[in-house]
């Protein structure tokens, strides 16, 4: 049996972009409708290759908060981590 690391491994650069393009739309390119639990799979699937293979600023998300300016403050500049659980 594959774990999710192992899966994580197998997708494709083309098997991602199907991965993001039925979260974005909400159903699979045959037109079946993802259930809460695959939009929630999908989107940990996406978020993992991203993780392994894009550039932080090329990620689904990726908001650059640019240089701050003399005095300003904008929270923290440590990134947000991420923990996803292999179950």
């Amino acid at each position: 049996m594959m774990n999710f690391n192992d899966l994580i491994n197998t997708i494709t650069p083309e098997g991602y972009e199907n991965l993001k393009r039925a979260i974005e739309l909400g159903k699979w390119p045959n037109g079946a409708r993802l259930s809460d639990d695959q939009k929630t799979q999908c989107m940990q699937a996406v978020i993992a290759y991203e993780q392994k293979n894009i550039p932080e600023a090329e990620r689904v998300g990726y908001i650059d908060k640019g240089p701050k300016k003399d005095g300003e403050i904008c929270g923290d500049d440590k990134p947000a981590t991420v923990k996803i659980i292999d179950k």
